[in-house]
Parts: structure tokens; sequence; C-alpha cells
């Protein structure tokens, strides 16, 4: 009988660890996905180890691409929320959408889409924003960053607003194309995303 108990533990023990562990999808673009930085260095790393380090019993999945665009995630979004089953999705895209001038309000409606694909999912949506260079004239660029946080009013979806908070401002945290962050500048990418996500995962952990 003593074996046929210990195999019955361990397979309850083995049944138990996926639930408690918690899965956590970056839906990106080149930010996330660490352009011109070498592996390990990009701020969804830092979140990885970050995580390990203060406990948390969580996987990061990192589906971000270069050159993406809402409608690239929204596309994408699907077959991703079947093959992680994540718990938390972090939606850090439209950058390229304003970079190319697309209709603000196509962006705004597939942000939207994505937020909801994500919750029918029983995942937790948080919006990244992004703003734009000034080059880009004032009034885009400020119809853009107004997107995110009237989405995430409109939704009642965590959101960072500008997630080069402190970056962006100063020429020698940016690489030479004055869009993206260098590695220097990725713990502080983290610094402004972890306060709307510490308390998800909190509440994720005490559920």
């Amino acid at each position: 009988m003593l074996p046929f108990l210990l195999l019955t533990a361990t397979q309850v023990q083995a049944g138990d660890s996926p639930q408690s562990k918690q899965t956590l999808l970056v839906l990106g673009d080149s930010i996330s996905a660490g352009y011109g930085l070498r592996q390990g260095q990009g701020w969804v790393d830092l979140l990885d180890k970050r995580l390990k380090q203060q406990g948390y019993e969580t996987q990061v999945v990192n589906a971000s691409i270069s050159g993406e665009t809402t409608q690239g995630g929204l596309t994408r979004l699907p077959a991703l929320l079947r093959q992680h089953q994540p718990d938390l999705v972090l939606l850090e895209l439209g950058g390229n959408d304003g970079l190319r001038g697309l209709p603000l309000h196509l962006m705004q409606n597939n942000l939207s889409r994505m937020i909801d694909l994500s919750r029918q999912a029983q995942a937790t949506p948080v919006l990244l924003g992004i703003q734009l260079p000034p080059n880009y004239g004032r009034r885009y660029t400020s119809a853009f960053a107004a997107v995110y946080p009237a989405l995430a009013e409109q939704k009642q979806v965590a959101v960072v607003p500008f997630i080069l908070e402190k970056i962006a401002i100063y020429p020698d945290l940016m690489q030479s194309d004055g869009i993206h962050p260098k590695a220097e500048a990725q713990r502080q990418l983290l610094d402004n995303i972890w306060p709307s996500l510490k308390p998800l995962l909190k509440m994720s952990e005490q559920g």
C-alpha cells in the first residue's frame, strides 16, 4: 500500500503546482522585445528576475515582436491566450501605430478588443502606454498620449500612461534613434511599470 500512497501524494502535489503558479504574458513591440540590447538586459527579463527574487511563483512569457502594431497584436492574441492561458496580460502596443501615423480610433479599438479578449480568457489586462517624439506634431502626439488613460477609464483597467517616464527626456538613456531606451534605462522602465503590476500579483496570490 505504501508505494501507492506515495505515488498518490506525488500526483496531488504535481497537480497543485501549475494551479498555484501564475502566468504573465507580455504582448508588446520592440521596447519589450529588447531592441538593441543583449539577451537578458530588457525590462521583461528584469521583471522575471525580480519576481523570482521576491518569491512570486510567476512564469513570464514574452511574446513581443519588433515592429508590432495593435492590429498585429490583436491578430496574434487569441492563439497566445489559448497556448499560455495567462493570468495577466501586459499590453505594450501602439507605438508603431503612432510612428506610422495610423488613425488613432483604430488603435484604440484594437486595444479595446485585446482587453476584452484577455478578460474573456479569465486574464487581467494591463495597459502600458507610450508617447511619441514631439516632431510628430503637438496635435497628433497629444491625442495619441490621451488614448491610454481614456481607454483605461472606459474599460476600468490598470494603466501606466507612459512607460518611458524619467527616461525619454534624458538623451544618454536613449539609443541613437531617440525611440528605444538603452540597457541602463531598463530598470527605471520596470520601476515605472511595477506599481501598477504589483497589486495584481498580490491579488492573484491571495485568490
